[in-house]
């Protein structure tokens, strides 16, 4: 059989217009070397992308569809919830933490600050600032516990949510912005 060969560029497009057949056709073809080849942050820019990724038997995938239909009809933290998960596991590529001595494992982590402290940020500064709060934004909003007195490590806090790596927490909290702040603010209540 001839070798055919693809530029990174046109395989990130293939692998992204693939459905999971097709995924799973190129990852049997380049092995162990697709994570060098098309590294995960590049295969997984949407919630499409990472259920794609892990493909529908997955755990958190079947999860998510059990559930899927009545998640409209529940408050936006519960459908983060299980849409980070898939995420979470999309990125990590099978790694899971198992919480022992000397492991490592990171968060997505935004600072939270005041309407007066963002109003004193110059125009620049508040462009890279996601204002998604009201007065029900506490610290304990989600991902780990805000306390003097407990780390972003502590397990019974986001630990489902850990990943393998630094930068793969910071893409993930960058790119799905807009899902983590689902997951961890209360949205306002409609004023009727």
């Amino acid at each position: 059989m001839e070798a055919i060969q693809l530029n990174k560029e046109t395989l990130v497009a293939v692998y992204g217009n693939c459905n999971a057949v097709g995924r799973k056709a190129i990852k049997e073809q380049i092995g162990e070397k697709l994570s060098e080849i098309l590294p995960v942050t590049d295969r997984v820019k949407t919630i499409k992308d990472a259920i794609e990724e892990l493909g529908e038997e997955h755990e958190a995938v079947k999860a998510y569809r059990a559930v899927e239909w009545s998640l409209r009809d529940l408050m936006p933290d519960i459908k983060a919830y299980f849409q980070l998960r898939i995420i979470t596991a999309a990125l990590n590529e099978g790694w899971e933490p198992q919480f022992v001595d000397g492991e490592r494992r990171w968060y997505g982590w935004y600072d939270l600050i005041s309407k007066e402290d963002y109003e004193a940020l110059s125009d620049e500064e508040k462009s890279r600032c996601v204002g998604r709060s009201n007065y029900y934004a506490y610290a304990s909003g989600g991902l780990v516990y805000s306390d003097a007195y407990f780390a972003s490590s502590y397990s019974n806090y986001g630990s489902r949510l850990a990943f393998k790596s630094e930068k793969l927490a910071e893409y993930a909290a960058k790119q799905f912005i807009e899902i983590y702040a689902d997951f961890c603010f209360i949205p306002e209540k409609n004023k009727a």
